[in-house]
C-alpha cells in the first residue's frame, strides 16, 4: 500500500472520531475488509500495544501504520494522530466561548453517542478473533462487567488479564 495512502486512510479515521479507539471501524473497514493490508488479529495487537503503554489512546494508529508499511507506515500513522489536534487548537480558541451553549453541548453529547456506538459494534469482530476458548471468554466477560460495573481503572483490568493469561500458561506445561 502506498505510504501517503495509509496516511490519508489513517487520518480520515483519526480525524473523524473523537476520541481514540471510535476510529477502530473506518480503520477496520478499510486496511482489513477494503484492501486486505491488515488482519484482524494485527489490528487487536495494535489495540492491545496502544492500551498497554502509556500516551494516547489513539497511539494504535501508530502501530498499525507499523504493520502495513513499517518505519514509514508508523511515521504516517503518527501525523495522522496527531494532525488533529494541531487543527483543532485554534478552532478552540475561536469558539471556546460557545462551549457551554445548550446546543453545542448537545452537539458534542450526540457525537460521543455516536462514537461509542461505533465502537462497540467494532468490537464485535475483534472480539471473535480474539476469544479462543474458555479462559478468554472468561476474561473477556469479566473484564466487561468489571468496566460497566466498578470504577477499576482500565490497566489493572488489563494487567490482571495478563497475570491470569501468564499463569494459565504456566499451570498447563
Amino acid at each position: 500500500m502506498n505510504a501517503l495512502v495509509l496516511f490519508f486512510i489513517l487520518l480520515k479515521a483519526s480525524i473523524t472520531s473523537f476520541s481514540g479507539l471510535a476510529a477502530l471501524p473506518i480503520v477496520r473497514e478499510e486496511l482489513v475488509i477494503k484492501h486486505h493490508v491488515l488482519t484482524d488479529t494485527q489490528l487487536n495487537q495494535a489495540v492491545v500495544i496502544s492500551r498497554s503503554t502509556p500516551g494516547p489512546v489513539a497511539i494504535y494508529l501508530v502501530s498499525i501504520g507499523y504493520f502495513v508499511d513499517g518505519f514509514l507506515g508508523a511515521l504516517m500513522g503518527w501525523i495522522a494522530m496527531i494532525l488533529p489536534s494541531f487543527l483543532v487548537i485554534p478552532l478552540i480558541y475561536f469558539l471556546g466561548q460557545k462551549a457551554e451553549h445548550p446546543r453545542v453541548k448537545s452537539i458534542l453529547s450526540s457525537v460521543i453517542i455516536a462514537s461509542a456506538a461505533l465502537l462497540f459494534a467494532q468490537a464485535i469482530p475483534l472480539a471473535k478473533d480474539a476469544i479462543d476458548g474458555y479462559l478468554t471468554f472468561a476474561i473477556a466477560l469479566l473484564s466487561f462487567l468489571l468496566l460497566l460495573l466498578t470504577r477499576i481503572k482500565t490497566h489493572w483490568i488489563i494487567f490482571s488479564a495478563l497475570l491470569i493469561s501468564a499463569v494459565s500458561v504456566f499451570v498447563s506445561l
